[in-house]
């Protein structure tokens, strides 16, 4: 039996409020995600989705139990984890490629490799023509296309998608759901995808877990 790509192990996060009074968010959680697996997290908002995807991001710490990919625990943010946000968290002031180009950058990764990967990031998110744009000038659904780019270039393991399509109209939503699977398909990495949609989850994924408040 090979061992899970990601685990989580008997995991629980307090969170305390301003007023010091502790938020429970997680309580004693346990999933294996298997190696280039489409595994989705689904539940209410407000069951501890978002908290589960930052421990694995490793933005936050468990108050209890481990959190784990590849055997080794997550004790902070690491290249072969990327994350792909709701609210696209693209730099205004950067046009699609140095958005793209950004995490590259700071991996410090060879100039002629930056422009190879881009080309090909480009094309495979079907930005062609668009390199030169500025996010206030792309829809909602390209500017998630920029963030899935900017996360696949620094070539991580592990895709971390926190409701990426939640914002988009229902047209647009299911046209990036068709292109988000393309895409998996063509580059084969474990992606844990959380949404409160239980028909997105079923279209996408390999395996579902469920969340309850």
């Amino acid at each position: 039996m090979t061992m899970a790509q990601v685990s989580v192990t008997n995991v629980s996060k307090v969170h305390v409020s301003m007023k010091g009074e502790p938020l429970l968010a997680l309580h004693d959680v346990n999933l294996a995600v298997e190696q280039n697996e489409f595994f989705s997290i689904v539940g209410p908002s407000g069951c501890g989705k978002t908290t589960l995807l930052n421990l694995l991001a490793g933005f936050e710490h468990p108050t209890r139990g481990q959190v784990g990919v590849g055997g080794e625990l997550i004790t902070a943010p690491g290249w072969e984890r990327a994350v792909v946000f709701q609210e696209y968290a693209l730099f205004p002031w950067y046009t699609v490629s140095q958005n793209i180009r950004y995490g590259m950058q700071r991996k410090r990764v060879s100039e002629a490799e930056q422009k190879k990967l881009l080309q090909h990031y480009i094309a495979l998110v079907g930005l062609k023509g668009f390199e030169s744009r500025y996010p206030r000038e792309l829809s909602g659904g390209m500017r998630q296309r920029v963030s899935i780019a900017r996360a696949l270039a620094v070539n991580p393991a592990i895709l971390l998608m926190d409701e990426p399509f939640a914002a988009l109209d229902v047209q647009t939503r299911e046209y990036m759901q068709d292109e988000l699977l393309r895409i998996w398909e063509r580059e084969r990495k474990t992606v844990i995808f959380v949404t409160h949609s239980i028909d997105e989850a079923i279209k996408l994924s390999d395996r579902i877990a469920i969340m309850a408040p």
